[in-house]
């Protein structure tokens, strides 16, 4: 049985049906492949990022907009099922849900994705002390004062974007440099003048960085053996803020990420494979793990 924390959290953006094929290469103009294994399963940075956070203990919402279609259907009963809350999910008559088609190349677990975008969320729901945001998510925050600490997952670029008053900002190092050129700790510095509160930048299976007045640190990845990478991302952000919520130290909030994303490649999907609290726990305290180095950045 999960103990839910008392923190309240809603997640806000997409909500999507993936469906998955593993291929041993991706095809020509006009080609034809076979796969060896195709899949549906539920995706959408906000959800999946919600589904990290459930089963890592956090009580959660999603705020979204799906379809009355069986895809809609599907996609509400997943998140249920992880235990997700979906009273904040819109449905509406005549909206196709998102979907994406995902092509995974079994040979270095890369992956295509081709995607049909959610409809946006008209606004964020009240009365919840954390919300976090993808980039559609993004675009249903007010101009006015906020009530609440906001997480934002910079990692598919975010239009009209704007760093002010975000709680917990977590770019991928490519968008970061590129919303702020030059060096990576000239970059830090730049987000925390524009007004962002605690950076953490990822680089995939470089690991990623915490900024601290500016100043990047590294911390490593969990090493393993990936199936696929489809929804990492989405995953380390769930589990980032998790872990803020939960009390612990940016740097241990960080590593926690990390640790679950990279158990989360174990799957084809982007959750299957995501660990619960005791097994994230148990991953965290290895050798395996403890022996890699990590330092400031020059």
């Amino acid at each position: 049985m999960v103990v839910r924390t008392s923190t309240a959290v809603v997640c806000v953006g997409t909500a999507a049906l993936d469906t998955i094929a593993v291929v041993t290469r991706l095809p020509e103009p006009d080609g034809r492949i076979e796969a060896s294994r195709i899949l549906t399963a539920g995706g959408g940075p906000a959800a999946t990022a919600a589904v990290a956070m459930a089963r890592l203990g956090v009580r959660v919402e999603l705020s979204a907009v799906v379809g009355r279609d069986a895809a809609g259907d599907l996609v509400i009963e997943q998140l249920r099922v992880e235990g997700v809350g979906t009273r904040f999910i819109e449905r509406r008559e005549g909206l196709e849900t998102a979907q994406s088609l995902i092509l995974v190349c079994e040979n270095d677990a890369t992956r295509v994705i081709v995607t049909k975008p959610a409809v946006v969320i008209p606004s964020v729901p009240d009365g919840f002390e954390w919300v976090h945001v993808d980039q559609a998510g993004y675009q249903s925050l007010g101009t006015g004062p906020r009530n609440y600490k906001l997480s934002v997952d910079d990692g598919n670029p975010v239009p009209g974007f704007s760093a002010e008053g975000i709680d917990l900002y977590a770019p991928t190092v490519a968008v970061l440099s590129q919303r702020f050129p030059g060096s990576l700790e000239a970059a830090g510095h730049a987000a925390t003048a524009a007004g962002a509160g605690q950076i953490v930048a990822t680089d995939g299976a470089n690991g990623s960085y915490i900024f601290t007045n500016g100043s990047p640190r590294h911390i490593p990845a969990y090493p393993v053996h990936a199936a696929s990478t489809l929804g990492a991302g989405d995953v380390f952000h769930g589990a980032l803020l998790a872990g803020v919520v939960q009390g612990r130290p940016l740097h241990d909030a960080v590593r926690m990420a990390s640790t679950c994303a990279a158990i989360s490649c174990r799957g084809l999907d982007g959750r299957s494979a995501i660990p619960t609290l005791t097994e994230l726990d148990e991953a965290l305290a290895s050798t395996e793990f403890t022996t890699h180095s990590e330092g400031a950045i020059a």
